[in-house]
């Protein structure tokens, strides 16, 4: 199943993505609410209902009227938390070896993420940056899950059961910002806390059976052989594999839960893929080439990603009309 958020009239709804058309959930059944966090409250039942809906569109026997004028959201508008991992080992090594250091021990130790600001979730459409950001603008290709029930102190083994979803994300990223502050040894912030994308829809894992994968070894959790690609004006720039996660959600969420809630509507991202943004591409490309020509976003740039199963979420890249610079109030 396909969940959707999507807005008609400037007001949110919660619908399914069936064969091209977004139908009401809410006008299907009345015990089913209207916008995704009071829906991803409701826990098992609720998703069953909208299952049992879903399977009735497909087969013909339920006809709803179709969504005619709307704007799709990110699926999960308005996420309790918003969290990124660091789970694909070759991207971390590429970083690295492009800044001439050895690849870290600790990576294959336990998996780690940072908090992003949940309260910057956008979907589909129109991303507006600050001119700062364009000081060596990037996207990030990731998957991300949605948890679906409250839980703490979780074991890997049973952390996929509190998945919801699955969507695409694009970790947008304003590198020379980002740079600047982690030199102090804190962040990732400014660099990151202007846009984190998902979309377009949440999947739900039934849909993602035929797609199952074994874990790499010594690893525990779901894995799905799910290509994923990013292009830019239409041209093809990064290509890799969810497979390729070397710390599985299940981990990435068993740390997460470690002493603390974690709850319906939050977000958790798998980190970048290998070759999945320009700061990786860049790097890697001076370091075999020095006349190499480098790359970043620009106003007016159409990205799309697109992934396995999840569907293709596009953006269009502008820019706020603004001469005010978070760069140039620096002291000293």
């Amino acid at each position: 199943m396909k969940l959707v958020s999507y807005k008609t009239e400037e007001i949110e709804h919660l619908g399914v993505f069936v064969n091209g058309h977004i139908y009401n959930l809410n006008s299907c059944n009345k015990l089913i609410p209207d916008n995704m966090n009071e829906f991803l409250l409701g826990g098992e039942p609720l998703m069953e209902r909208a299952k049992q809906i879903n399977e009735e569109i497909i087969s013909g026997t339920l006809k709803p009227k179709e969504e005619v004028f709307y704007q799709i959201l990110a699926p999960v508008p308005h996420p309790t938390s918003c969290r990124d991992g660091y789970a694909f080992r070759q991207h971390v090594a590429a970083a690295r070896r492009n800044r001439k250091v050895d690849m870290i021990a600790e990576f294959d130790q336990y998996p780690i993420f940072y908090f992003t600001n949940h309260n910057a979730i956008e979907g589909p459409g129109e991303i507006e940056c600050m001119p700062d950001h364009f000081e060596k603008l990037d996207f990030e290709l990731e998957v991300a899950v949605v948890i679906g029930k409250k839980g703490r102190n979780i074991k890997a083994a049973e952390a996929d059961d509190y998945i919801a979803g699955y969507t695409i994300m694009n970790d947008m990223s304003a590198r020379t910002l980002q740079m600047e502050e982690m030199l102090l040894n804190l962040g990732p912030a400014k660099g990151k806390d202007f846009s984190t994308v998902i979309g377009p829809w949440l999947v739900t894992p039934d849909e993602l059976e035929s797609y199952k994968v074994a874990a790499k070894a010594n690893h525990t959790g779901n894995a799905y052989k799910l290509k994923m690609t990013c292009r830019v004006n239409g041209v093809e720039v990064s290509a890799g594999n969810m497979a390729d996660m070397d710390w599985t959600f299940a981990e990435i969420i068993e740390r997460c839960a470690y002493g603390v809630d974690i709850l319906p509507g939050d977000v958790i991202g798998s980190g970048t893929v290998g070759t999945g943004c320009f700061l990786e591409l860049n790097g890697t490309g001076l370091l075999n080439d020095p006349n190499y020509k480098t790359q970043w976003l620009q106003p007016g740039d159409d990205v799309e990603m697109e992934i396995t199963g999840l569907g293709s979420l596009t953006n269009i890249i502008t820019k706020v009309d603004t001469d005010f610079s978070i760069l140039g109030l620096k002291k000293g």
